[in-house]
């Protein structure tokens, strides 16, 4: 049984949309000071309704190794998991939920306002363990009472961006949906810009599997706005609101920022790298000396600014040809190009870019993860090897 909630754990956020925010422990609760207008992706609840008096996100977990009982009921009865969750913090029953491991501490929120139109985002995130792209293999078919595992083992990892959204005017049914677009585009926005690889495929993420959004708009009685895509003001406040939240909340719960993304290694992550991987690989070409030195220094190779920058030109290039943009008669051209290039960034020599584009021409080449993974490396070591030459 829960056991009830401790007032004096309640901490007001503020009120942002006619709405008071507050944090309850693992929850961040979104009580309606007037009449809202709800569309959702929760279980319970879900959809389109104009009568919920709250929304709220909950922390029902820690992202790994976490095996709670009260879990299954999620699954398996949300509606009394729900039940309970209300009766514990104090709830309205006509409540919608979003669920995350994600820590409720690092809940972001983003205003956006123009001429008394006010967009509000609140977002909680962690995509280290369940980052994909739409598209990806899925894990699971539902069957009548339940879900079937397919090829993989069929539960899904942690990591989960949930975002509520409120906006301080009524919306039409169809600009809600339209909403939920422009906001889902945000986020996907952010994860492109910040790279995070995909766990379950060689593409970059666009999400994880359990992402969550709930957009609540004021009943106040005026005509509703109609629009709420790229071309409305509407739009871009719900654009720029979602994409700094999640911003915002990805650094404090994953420290997933542009800097910590300025690596190699984060940008070979979804063909299967790893740093020890890649440090063997690496040092397994180089001689005895200059291997010791690099894997006592992996860092200076793996964030320098010049080779991650020719690093990425040599991945980029490998998705243009995967998504038919650049043909694949040209692979082994531009491998060779931007792996010389990666080799003189390292080494800092770029005298010696001609010899490096005849060494690499030798090498095997391919769009296969470990076969392309092998040539990264070969042309690291091609340049670390004459680093410290004189």
């Amino acid at each position: 049984m829960m056991q009830q909630v401790d007032k004096e754990s309640c901490m007001k956020l503020g009120n942002y949309c006619d709405t008071e925010v507050h944090r309850i422990k693992k929850m961040l609760v979104v009580r309606f000071r007037t009449p809202h207008r709800v569309i959702s992706t929760c279980r319970v609840n879900g959809g389109l309704h104009d009568d919920l008096e709250c929304v709220f996100n909950h922390q029902s977990c820690e992202p790994t190794g976490h095996t709670r009982k009260e879990l299954k009921t999620i699954i398996t009865s949300p509606e009394i998991y729900l039940e309970g969750l209300c009766d514990s913090f104090e709830l309205p029953e006509k409540t919608a939920s979003l669920g995350t491991a994600a820590n409720m501490n690092y809940a972001a929120i983003e205003t956006e306002s123009f001429r008394g139109l006010k967009v509000t985002a609140i977002c909680t995130g962690g995509v280290e363990g369940n980052a994909g792209r739409a598209g990806d293999p899925a894990s699971v078919y539902e069957v009548e009472g339940g879900f079937e595992p397919l090829d993989r083992i069929g539960k899904e990892l942690h990591g989960t961006i949930n975002t509520i959204l409120l906006i301080n005017r009524e919306l039409s049914k169809g600009a809600m949906v339209r909403a939920i677009m422009t906001a889902t585009e945000a986020k996907t926005a952010v994860l492109q810009e910040l790279a995070v690889s995909s766990r379950y495929s060689e593409g970059l993420a666009t999400g994880t599997g359990t992402d969550q959004i709930a957009v609540a708009c004021s009943l106040d009685g005026g005509k509703p706005l109609t629009s709420a895509g790229n071309h409305s003001k509407l739009g871009e406040q719900i654009g720029r609101s979602v994409s700094g939240a999640i911003r915002k909340t990805l650094a404090l719960q994953n420290s997933l920022t542009p800097e910590n993304q300025r690596s190699i290694l984060a940008h070979l992550r979804r063909f299967g790298a790893n740093r020890e991987s890649m440090t063997g690989a690496v040092a397994g070409k180089l001689q005895k000396e200059t291997a010791e030195v690099f894997r006592n220094n992996f860092q200076s190779l793996d964030r320098d600014p010049m080779a991650v920058g020719a690093l990425c030109s040599l991945v980029h290039a490998r998705d243009k040809i995967a998504w038919g943009i650049l043909p694949e008669s040209c692979m082994k051209e531009l491998f060779v190009m931007h792996g010389a290039q990666l080799a003189a960034a390292i080494s800092h020599k770029t005298d010696r870019y001609a010899d490096y584009v005849r060494t690499l021409s030798a090498e095997i080449i391919g769009m296969d993860s470990d076969v392309f993974l092998q040539f990264v490396y070969v042309s690291c070591a091609l340049g670390y090897s004459e680093k410290w030459k004189d």
